[in-house]
């Protein structure tokens, strides 16, 4: 528990100026955590973080989480997503020269992976180009609906919410989780204003807060999938990066597709 309490001060103590200041330092910390987070896939897919196929993945999340201003020098009809085509294609054609050592589902793992990862830490970054209140939310969304649900789970849960992919996750604790998130958000919102009127974000932080724990089911799903306890080893106590990020990957796209950024 120290280690883990420890972990989170220092974090905190990096990523709340991160995040407070926003810009390049911002998007810079955001594109290194999707690196951090694709390697960790990389690395349960048993591969080489210097092979052909991890550095093309890697410069395709790189091309997908970048703001799209970034990407103003680009000629008329070459867009992000044919830049992104163009790194599909490349991980694709690499099946064919790896042959049987590199697979069609090697190349589906990978491509899902950058989608899945660069478009969250894309709109993470968006949300905070719309302001600073506006990214906390989101932050706020996942964070107290995962505390929410871990203090109350412990205290009243018994039935299990999804045993075959994380045993410890509670009905009680996921319906606690996104009541309080609720709450506590019900008041900031009436203090800090984001998106809608306050009536219907009260509505969208409770879809946020089930989105956010079908974030977390995901990544529980692949890491069962894989073997692992943890995605990596990167934070003591915590896991990797996509143990910390893996609700927040959903929800920011989401606060996208929802109108909010």
């Amino acid at each position: 528990m120290r280690q883990r309490v420890t972990t989170a001060v220092i974090a905190l103590i990096i990523f709340i100026p991160l995040i407070v200041y926003g810009r390049l330092p911002l998007t810079i910390a955001a594109v290194v955590l999707g690196i951090i987070a694709l390697d960790e896939v990389l690395i349960m897919k048993k591969m080489l973080l210097v092979s052909f196929e991890a550095i093309v993945s890697n410069l395709g999340l790189i091309l997908l989480i970048i703001p799209d201003n970034w990407l103003n020098w680009l000629p008329d009809g070459l867009s992000r997503f044919f830049l992104f085509y163009v790194v599909v294609m490349l991980i694709l054609l690499h099946t064919v020269v790896k042959k049987k050592r590199f697979t069609f589902d090697d190349a589906g793992v990978l491509t899902l992976a950058m989608l899945y990862i660069g478009t969250g830490f894309h709109y993470f970054v968006s949300a905070r180009a719309v302001g600073l209140t506006t990214l906390l939310f989101g932050m706020f969304v996942v964070w107290l609906t995962d505390s929410g649900a871990y203090m109350i789970g412990r205290k009243i849960g018994k039935h299990k919410l999804a045993p075959k992919i994380s045993p410890n996750k509670t009905w009680e604790g996921s319906v606690g989780g996104t009541i309080a998130a609720t709450i506590i958000l019900a008041i900031y919102l009436w203090f800090f204003p984001v998106g809608y009127n306050w009536i219907v974000m009260i509505i969208l932080t409770v879809m946020l807060s089930i989105v956010g724990q079908f974030g977390d089911l995901i990544e529980s799903s692949l890491k069962r999938y894989y073997g692992v306890k943890d995605s990596g080893r990167i934070l003591p106590g915590h896991g990797g990066i996509l143990d910390r990020f893996d609700s927040m990957l959903l929800v920011m796209p989401c606060l996208f597709l929802l109108g909010i950024i």
